[in-house]
């Protein structure tokens, strides 16, 4: 049962490459779209894309391009696909949901606008010098789902009660892993917890971490785009393995998940889109402050829940936006 309105999609996975355009005028701006994961796996997000960017009066195909770069899952590819948007002579470069693509873009280039969506302080990553006054050629948008790290262990705690073990899965490859670590491991104390910290980088690697979770414990996937791009997967094992897990994005309750907490992703990823729309009309990163968000969503899958023998508080289930039943 969805609770909050829901943006139809035309052309489905077809909707996460560029339209087809023939006779392009040759002033026409390129934005340079460079992402760690795959199409297929964020068709929504690049249709929020889309709708952001007409919002600001660009169309793609009609007064602007876009060139798709897609790492999936391939990290060391980023700076070779980095290179490759630069000798197109893009107007900007996007990396929307992918810190690594981020890191890359702004150690490749100094000149190109560079707009981003992370969830890690974009000041410590050298991408900004302030979140005012960005300086450089980057600015963007900041998700905050590294610092809602401990909210979701704490309704963890609430769905699965008896969950006195639980281990976070964590990328030790992502710029968050120690921030992350370090929060969760301050939360758990006081919620009452013993958490186990489990290192996956590769798909085999996510395979091993279910293998070494404590029987009856539950589970916390960090935010990482090389995770999200395997949601069916993760998800998958939590429901084999019976493990009461939590997760930063909806698209995982909506893949079976049992719980999720985190940012209102595809608004800000329409509001990137405007912020591209402001460059390529004129203005400069280095004068658009970076911004934070102001929604956030709280998805349960009331089905799954009944399948690991949970009972749902009914205070969550009022305050959800989705109920998945």
């Amino acid at each position: 049962m969805r609770r909050r309105e829901f943006i139809g999609l035309l052309g489905g996975a077809a909707a996460a490459w560029p339209l087809a355009a023939p006779a392009q005028p040759a002033s026409m701006p390129v934005i340079g779209f460079l992402h760690s994961g795959s199409a297929e796996q964020n068709v929504k997000r690049v249709a929020s894309l889309r709708k952001g960017l007409g919002a600001a009066g660009f169309v793609e195909g009609r007064n602007v391009a876009i060139e798709f770069r897609w790492a999936s899952g391939q990290n060391d590819r980023l700076p070779e696909l980095t290179a490759d948007l630069i000798r197109r002579q893009v107007s900007v470069i996007a990396t929307l949901s992918s810190t690594p693509a981020a890191v890359a873009a702004k150690a490749a280039t100094k000149t190109i606008p560079i707009v981003f969506l992370i969830a890690d302080p974009p000041v410590e990553l050298g991408l900004v010098a302030s979140f005012n006054r960005p300086g450089g050629n980057a600015t963007g948008f900041i998700t905050l789902n590294v610092e809602l790290a401990a909210k979701r262990l704490g309704l963890l705690r609430e769905v699965a009660p008896k969950a006195t073990t639980v281990a976070a899965l964590l990328n030790p490859g992502h710029p968050s892993f120690k921030p992350v670590s370090d929060l969760l491991q301050a939360t758990a104390g006081p919620l009452g917890v013993q958490l186990q910290i489990l290192k996956a980088s590769t798909d085999g690697e996510i395979e091993t971490a279910y293998q070494a979770l404590k029987p009856g414990g539950g589970l916390v996937v960090a935010t990482d785009p090389f995770f999200f791009t395997r949601r069916a997967q993760i998800v998958g094992l939590s429901t084999r393995h019976h493990v009461p897990a939590v997760y930063d994005s909806l698209d995982y309750v909506q893949a079976g998940g049992l719980i999720s907490y985190g940012t209102d992703i595809e608004t800000l990823w329409e509001q990137a889109g405007g912020t591209i729309g402001r460059i390529l009309k004129g203005e400069k990163a280095a004068d658009l402050p970076v911004a934070q968000p102001t929604k956030f969503i709280l998805g349960i899958n009331v089905k799954t829940a009944k399948t690991l023998g949970l009972e749902v508080p009914s205070k969550l289930l009022f305050t959800a936006d989705e109920v998945i039943e």
